[in-house]
Order: structure tokens, then C-alpha cells, then sequence
């Protein structure tokens, strides 16, 4: 094999913070070549970026060995795991020759039991691609024509329909991936596809695709639902939108830096170069570089100390402890990103099988501690994130604290029942909580019954997984919200500085395309004779909060405006 988990490591933390995927379709993944990335994930799953085996001979020649080896194993009877013998609890069963293909099948059905909603189809195309990713190493056991017939799903955009609930990440995603191999053999008109947005039956879709019903062969059940990929997958993309939110929550922090008409003295590299955590180092740094040739924060890296006439001399800590605050979450993004992309890479079925030695092994390649340990950090990262924008909320709707700008940024203060943004300051307060409490962790919450007591650990990995899903959805709400209170803070700085509210003309020009981005978005052009939020019955501010997070979510102009900072991290 070529491919080493080794040379990878060495690599992951360049690889692990790329700009955003463009989604472009002349770009093709390749699949066995060399390690897959959190972004190759991305790009497959969601933007519909075609992928490919690859056609290196040795690969796919250990992909044939394994096979070969199975055959050989089955046909001399051969005590193997899931081959010739049962499952569990019940591996003391003896399978024969004339059973091990039955058993293969058998598996699908008594796994068919998942619960609840569908899962998202990007989350299952990842999930697909990671399969083939992991059997491409040549120690499964799976001939190269199920894998292929993952590409060929993949690439025609037919995504089996797979449930939310039923993994507890201990062999892996045993349910959800019994629907994958079923729909992938058309084993059953009830195992259901995404056709390219229209809902058909496994069968009918293989009939389109021109392909027939397939007979599983020994191990090959076993093979393709005993391991991380769906939980891996989800974790894949919830990484990526993580990203995202990082560099979404530093614009914001810099747009209420500059409303609040802070300082970047607290940003200077004097003082994190004597406490040089890596993501400290980083957010001082690209707070820096946000506030510079900003005309509403205060420009003190002289080291002097403007004078404040009856004011405090230095920021709160909201602002002044940013880059101690939002540093260890920068070290534990990466270090999350790292070992997903680890997970990615990784033969997670058991036994695996050692072609030129002619050995098989029983393990524990399949259990998802990795993955739930990280996504239940990941959640509470997040969680960390929107309680620091909170807090710059609450500075900047209260005159107390905001440096002579409106109560609750109040736009047109003549008209005496404009209210400004209490409504909207409410609604955030109502997710903050939610995604605090989504921090806690799951993978330590754990039955140990499962099974007949065969499964008897077991990692949660993929609702943690889920879980960590519903945190980023959450989140991009709480940010759509954010990002209004720091648009409209600095058109009221502006006026404040000014006398009119156009804050392009006083805006860094880092923070510039980020303010641009989400007027445009939510379709109001900035003027110099009114705030965003000027009269409070002039728009619907829900509609508004819908517009950015949809915008968000798709990797649209708002997360393009922030494309600097997502190439900085790493």
C-alpha cells in the first residue's frame, strides 16, 4: 500500500484548515491514492464534486488479495469472526460454507431497526465515501465491485435514506450502515433512495443505473457495516462548519470592537508572545489585523493610553481577554480536525484481514471513541463561542457600557416606540443556553448491556456525532443574530464619529466585506442618512435572521467575506 497514516500525520495540519470548498465540478476527488481530507469530504458530500477509485494496481490488487483470502478461509473452514461463525454474543455459532453467504445477508435485515428522522444526505454521502476510502486498503475482505458501485452512487447522485438513531458507536454504525448495503445490493423495494431529489426504492433505482441486484459473499455484510464512517462523516462535515463559525465569530468580535470604539492595544504582540499558546497567538494576531485602519476603534499599539474622560482605561474583558479566550478553542478545533481526518483515513472493520501474511485479525478498529470524544468537544467549543458573543451583545444594547450608542442600538431615536434590537436580544438569549448545555458530553453516558454484554462499551460516537450537527445548525442562527448587532453597532458608531451612518467609510477594510456581505444579503444597501435598523415596523427581522443563516449554511457571501481568516487557520 501507499498510502501511510504516518506521512498524513505530518501533513494534517495544513491539510486540516483549507479555505472553504468551492464546490467546483471540473475538480474530481480521488479515492485510495492518498489520504482524503476534511475539505475532499466536503466537496463530495455537499457540493457534488465527482470522486474516483483510483487505478494504482497495487491497491486494487490488495483489494482482490483480501478477498481471495476469504474464499480460501471460508472454503477450508477456517475459524473467522462474522465468516464462519456468528455475530456477538453469539460468535460461538458455527457457520458452514453453504451458510457464510446467507449469513452476510442476514445481517442486513435483523440491523434494518433505525429510528426517528431521516439523516441529511450530505451527512450520508460522506458517510459513502469513507467506506470506500477505508475497503480501498486492502484489508476488508470486499470485492472492488461493491466499491465501485459506491462511486457510481455517488457520482449519479443517488443517496440511500438512512435514520438518525440506532448507532451506539461501539461496532461502529452497524443500523445506519445496514440501509447503505441494502440500498447499494437492492436487497429490498424497502430500502428507500434520494434519486437526485426524487424518493425511489433500492431496486428501481439500480434498474435506472442500469446495475442488477447483488449477492453478498462471505465477510462483505460485515465488512461494509462494522466501522466509523456515518458517525465520521457527520463529524467531517460538522468540522468544516465549525471553521466557518470560528472565523464568522472573529468578524463579528471585530464589527463589536469597533461599535464599542475599543482599543487593539490588548491585541499586541508584546503581550502573547509571553504567553505563546499557538491559538492565542493566532487570535491576537488576526484581531490585529481586522481593527487595523479602522476610524471607530481606538488605535493604541504605541503602547499609550488614550485618555477616557470618565471612562475606564482599558476594555472590558469580553474584548480585552479575547485572544486568551477564543486561543484554546483555536487549539482544540484543530486538534478535533486532526483526529477526524485521522478517522477518515482508517480501516475501522473487524477482523481485518493481512493478505501477504495470511492472517486475520479480531479487534477494535470499529469503536467511535474518537470520533464522540471529539464531537462532544467540539459542542462544547461552540457552546464557548456563542457565550462570548453574548456577552458583546449584552455590552453593546446597554448605555451603560457602550460607550454613548442607543439603548438596544435604537436606529431612529425621534420615533419615541422604536425599541431597536430587544426583540432580537431575546431571541439569541433563548439559543445561547441551548447550545452551552449541547456541551456536555455524551460519550461517557453509556449502557453497557448492549448486545448480550458483547458490546459492553461503547463510544455514543455517532449521536455525539448528531448532536454536534444540531449544535452547528443552532449556531448559525445565534450567528445570523450576532452578525445584525454588530452591523447595525458600527452604522451607529459611524454616526456617533461621523455624523452620518455610512460605516464603509469607517470600517477596517478587513471588516469591510463582512459588513457588505450580510446587507447584501439581507437586502438592505447601506445609507448615510439611517442605520440598518432604523424604524423598528420597516422589516421583519426574522425574515432577516432566515436569509443570513441560509447564507451561511450554504457557504454563501458571507462566509466567502471571510475567506482570510478561514485560509489563516491553520
Amino acid at each position: 500500500m501507499t498510502r501511510m497514516n504516518t506521512a498524513y500525520l505530518q501533513q494534517s495540519k495544513t491539510a486540516s484548515w483549507e479555505s472553504p470548498c468551492t464546490g467546483n465540478s471540473d475538480s474530481t476527488v480521488i479515492v485510495g491514492n492518498q489520504s482524503l481530507t476534511i475539505d475532499d469530504v466536503v466537496s463530495v458530500a455537499r457540493y457534488g464534486t465527482q470522486m474516483s477509485l483510483t487505478d494504482n494496481p497495487e491497491i486494487l490488487q490488495g483489494v482482490q488479495a483480501s478477498c481471495d483470502y476469504i474464499s480460501n478461509a471460508v472454503e477450508k473452514a477456517q475459524p473467522i469472526y462474522g465468516v464462519t461463525s456468528g455475530f456477538g454474543g453469539m460468535a460461538h455459532v458455527v457457520i458452514s460454507r453453504e451458510q457464510a453467504a446467507d449469513l452476510q445477508t442476514n445481517l442486513i435485515w435483523f440491523l434494518k431497526s433505525g429510528a426517528g428522522k431521516k439523516l441529511p444526505l450530505e451527512d450520508v454521502r460522506a458517510a459513502m465515501l469513507l467506506r470506500a476510502n477505508s475497503h480501498l486498503y486492502g484489508a476488508s475482505g470486499i470485492r472492488l465491485e461493491l466499491i465501485q458501485r459506491i462511486e457510481t452512487f455517488l457520482n449519479a447522485g443517488v443517496t440511500p435514506h438512512v435514520y438518525e438513531f440506532g448507532s451506539i458507536g461501539a461496532s461502529g454504525d452497524l443500523v445506519p450502515l445496514s440501509y447503505i448495503t441494502g440500498a447499494l445490493i437492492g436487497l429490498d423495494p424497502s430500502f428507500t433512495v434520494d434519486f437526485n431529489g426524487q424518493e425511489m426504492d433500492a431496486p428501481t433505482a439500480l434498474s435506472r443505473l442500469g446495475l442488477p441486484q447483488l449477492q453478498l459473499l462471505p465477510k462483505e455484510g460485515l465488512a461494509m457495516m462494522n466501522g466509523t464512517s456515518v458517525m465520521t462523516g457527520i463529524a467531517a462535515n460538522c468540522v468544516y462548519d465549525a471553521r466557518v463559525l470560528l472565523a464568522l465569530a472573529m468578524g463579528v468580535h471585530a464589527l463589536a470592537i469597533q461599535g464599542l470604539k475599543g482599543t487593539n492595544q490588548s491585541f499586541h504582540p508584546f503581550i502573547h508572545k509571553r504567553k505563546p499558546h499557538p491559538g492565542q497567538l493566532w487570535a491576537a494576531d488576526q484581531m490585529t489585523s481586522l481593527l487595523t485602519g479602522s476610524y471607530l476603534s481606538r488605535d493604541e499599539l504605541d503602547g499609550k493610553h488614550e485618555y477616557r474622560d470618565q471612562e475606564l482605561i482599558q476594555d472590558r474583558y469580553s474584548l480585552r481577554c479575547l485572544p486568551q479566550y477564543i486561543g484554546p478553542i483555536f487549539d482544540g478545533v484543530w486538534q478535533i480536525a486532526r483526529q477526524v481526518e485521522v478517522e477518515i483515513n482508517s480501516v475501522t472493520d473487524n477482523p481485518l484481514i493481512d493478505a501477504s501474511n495470511q492472517a486475520s485479525y479480531h479487534g477494535g478498529n470499529f469503536l467511535g471513541q474518537y470520533v464522540g470524544m471529539a464531537m462532544d468537544h467540539l459542542r462544547y467549543y461552540i457552546g464557548l463561542l456563542a457565550k462570548h458573543l453574548d456577552v458583546q451583545i449584552a455590552l453593546l444594547v446597554s448605555p451603560e457600557f457602550n460607550n454613548g450608542l442607543p439603548p438596544s442600538l435604537v436606529g431612529n431615536q425621534e420615533r419615541k416606540v422604536n425599541m431597536g434590537l430587544k426583540g432580537l436580544q431575546i431571541s439569541g438569549n433563548s439559543i445561547m443556553p441551548l447550545l452551552t448545555f449541547y456541551g456536555n458530553s455524551l460519550a461517557d453516558r453509556f449502557p453497557t448491556h448492549a448486545e448480550q454484554f458483547n458490546q459492553n462499551i461503547n463510544s455514543q460516537g455517532y449521536i455525539s456525532a448528531s448532536l454536534a450537527r444540531r449544535s452547528v445548525d443552532i449556531f448559525q442562527q445565534y450567528m445570523a443574530i450576532a452578525l445584525m448587532f454588530g452591523v447595525q453597532a458600527v452604522d451607529l458608531r459611524t454616526y456617533a464619529t461621523t455624523g452620518h451612518y455610512d460605516a464603509r467609510t469607517c470600517l477596517s477594510p478587513a471588516t469591510l466585506p463582512l459588513y457588505t456581505a450580510v446587507r447584501k444579503v439581507v437586502g438592505k444597501p447601506p445609507r448615510s442618512d439611517r442605520s440598518y435598523i432604523w424604524n423598528d415596523n420597516e422589516q421583519s427581522l426574522d425574515e432577516h435572521i432566515a436569509r443570513i443563516s441560509a447564507d451561511i449554511a450554504s457557504g454563501g457571501l458571507i462566509v466567502q467575506a471571510v475567506n482570510d481568516i478561514l485560509s489563516s487557520l491553520k
